[in-house]
């Protein structure tokens, strides 16, 4: 089965397209290369031992899209990564993220509802709740006002879906993941943001090899433990193993409605400070971190209630924080001494 994975060679699409390959699936990667780089490909395939298909393409460019799925009439299922991630850059520039964000799901369905079926997987984020008023999140928590951009496009995306699924032979999956973090065990592929980094363990680990001179810990006083904002912190191989089931949940026609939605955390909420610990006890080093204000867009407190993932899905995530943080510090140092 031919699977097509926008974005996949970027953090998460890199991870997942590993797990895809691993199931026997025929993968086939669309990204632009603008927040990764042609050397993940490689990392794929020493991992699996077989060397995805790619094509380097701008989604924004609707005749492109088209073009594309011409070309390759047997693609029966995507998983659909690519999109500006960012939630300060959303605010700064929310018109790069509603073009980025939006026009590319749209070109991407309006040619999946040619298809007699499709099976569609959407990267959305625990950013739909906005600060929501119960911890654990559930997928019945009411859906908030965005506080940024970039999380505005994922309720927006995910309206756009459901509207769309409900006139087409489009299947859906939703998944609202909180926050990937680390990187497969092997060290061949990870997170490894073009400039400064946007994501706290990038900035962590980085931190750690000496690149930043310190990491900025963006407010001590919110209503929480230690005051600083917490998060759900979920291995990547975890989060990429969940594409794989989703997906197999609509090719076997197991899905109980044409649109069904999962959170994807570990159902543990971390604060950045316990982060911080985290890899200090991998690393055995201690990080320089300063305190500074909070950042705009930025919530309290999210963390997943995933039971709902657990007993349908049948999934749940293995790995710990302090397991992510030695692989993610793992990666940094292999990435560090190539260059």
């Amino acid at each position: 089965m031919k699977i097509l994975v926008t974005g996949g060679l970027g953090f998460i699409g890199s991870h997942t397209v590993v797990e895809l390959q691993n199931q026997g699936f025929d993968v086939l990667i669309i990204d632009d290369l603008s927040n990764t780089s042609l050397e993940v490909l490689d990392g794929i395939t020493n991992i699996t031992g077989k060397v995805p298909a790619f094509e380097k393409l701008d989604l924004r460019e609707k005749n492109k899209v088209q073009d594309f799925f011409r070309r390759h009439v047997d693609i029966v299922g995507v998983i659909h990564f690519a999109a500006s991630k960012a939630v300060g850059e959303s605010v700064e520039n929310p018109l790069l993220y509603y073009e980025n964000n939006i026009s590319t799901l749209v070109y991407l369905l309006q040619e999946l509802q040619k298809k007699e079926e499709a099976s569609f997987i959407f990267s959305s984020s625990c950013t739909v709740y906005g600060q929501a008023e119960k911890m654990p999140i559930t997928e019945n928590a009411p859906i908030q006002t965005a506080m940024s951009p970039y999380g505005n496009t994922k309720q927006i995306g995910e309206e756009i879906i459901t509207d769309t699924a409900k006139v087409t032979n489009i299947n859906a999956i939703l998944l609202r993941y909180f926050n990937p973090v680390g990187s497969h065990p092997s060290a061949e592929i990870g997170e490894l943001p073009i400039g400064v980094p946007q994501n706290l363990v990038p900035f962590i680990t980085q931190t750690g090899m000496g690149l930043r001179k310190e990491l900025s810990v963006y407010g001590d006083d919110y209503p929480t433990a230690d005051g600083t904002a917490v998060r759900d912190y979920i291995h990547v191989v975890d989060l990429a193993k969940a594409h794989v089931i989703a997906l197999q949940r609509l090719l076997n026609k197991k899905n109980l409605e044409k649109v069904e939605t999962f959170n994807l955390g570990t159902g543990t909420g971390s604060s950045v400070l316990e982060v911080i610990h985290a890899f200090e006890k991998v690393s055995g080093q201690k990080l320089p971190y300063k305190i500074v204000g909070r950042r705009e867009g930025d919530i309290t407190s999210a963390y997943a209630n995933t039971d709902k993932a657990n007993n349908v899905l049948g999934w749940k995530a293995q790995s710990t924080l302090e397991e992510a943080m030695a692989s993610a510090w793992k990666w940094e140092q292999k990435v560090r001494k190539a260059k």
